[in-house]
């Protein structure tokens, strides 16, 4: 921990931070929605480490999203129309169609980027036990387990989109604080800097946040639709994936995936859990 700081590089210590799903499990009436349509049965919130310098990166993706604008292919879509409409467009694989996803795939291919997620099985019991019902706790429960292996860093900035009540100074530092007491629990002799910061961003204004909202939909593609196709064609920037509540595979630290233990078909979820 005593390492200098001055000499690193901007990108050594950023990190970008996006999710896909959502944290809903009620409806009116606190009805669970589990299992409903348009309601997901996991979310996943992923982090990823750029090792190239960021303003480069940055215009890189700017440009790249003036030529779909430009694109007679793509241009015309309502998608697309839309984005242009209200700024410009971005990338946002929610809503990009296949085509324009593989033109993103592809640039995320050719850039220097590791990504890592963390995914929760969405259960109602264990969202009102574990979570209060809450789900800012929820999701500062999520990104403590995202963090809490980084403290041996001189240096962390957490560049977040925004997610309302989740992503509040105070959710942000709670996440911190978990993932500090975890840290500290697994290595109680190690001394331990409170080194992690933070930033919230509108996903729209900055462009680097598209690298990780992609990268968390090809993996809750997985979870959701046991599709995998997606996730195949972007493993080499996939360093680790944890399932985080898969406690059939807790032995030998299965629900770790990475090139030598992969997602597969059959970790797509089924019926919602209780």
């Amino acid at each position: 921990m005593k390492e200098s700081t001055e000499k690193l590089q901007t990108y050594e210590y950023h990190r970008f931070l996006d999710e896909a799903g959502d944290t809903t499990f009620y409806g009116k009436g606190k009805v669970p929605l589990l299992g409903v349509e348009g309601v997901s049965l996991s979310f996943t919130l992923g982090m990823t480490r750029f090792r190239e310098p960021l303003p480069e990166l940055r215009d890189r993706i700017v440009k790249l999203q003036k030529e779909v604008e430009n694109n007679p292919l793509f241009k015309t879509m309502e998608s697309v129309k839309k984005r242009v409409q209200k700024g410009g467009f971005f990338f946002h694989a929610k809503d990009d169609s296949n085509d324009l996803k593989k033109v993103f795939f592809d640039f995320i291919l050719g850039i220097d980027c590791t990504f890592q997620a963390v995914v929760a099985r969405k259960s109602v019991d264990r969202f009102r036990k574990k979570h209060h019902d809450n789900e800012a706790e929820f999701y500062a429960d999520l990104l403590s387990h995202l963090i809490k292996d980084k403290f041996n860093y001189p240096k962390l900035i957490l560049n977040v989109a925004e997610r309302q009540n989740s992503t509040s100074n105070k959710n942000l530092e709670r996440a911190i604080l978990l993932a500090f007491e975890r840290y500290h629990k697994k290595y109680p002799e190690k001394e331990v800097v409170q080194n992690i910061r933070y930033g919230v961003h509108k996903f729209q204004d900055e462009p680097l946040l598209c690298v990780a909202d992609y990268l968390c939909w090809v993996i809750q593609r997985v979870f959701e639709k046991g599709e995998v196709r997606f996730y195949e064609y972007l493993m080499p920037k996939i360093s680790l994936v944890v399932d985080l509540y898969d406690t059939a595979n807790y032995p030998k630290w299965k629900n770790y995936y990475n090139s030598k233990n992969p997602l597969s078909s059959k970790n797509k979820i089924g019926p919602p859990m209780s």
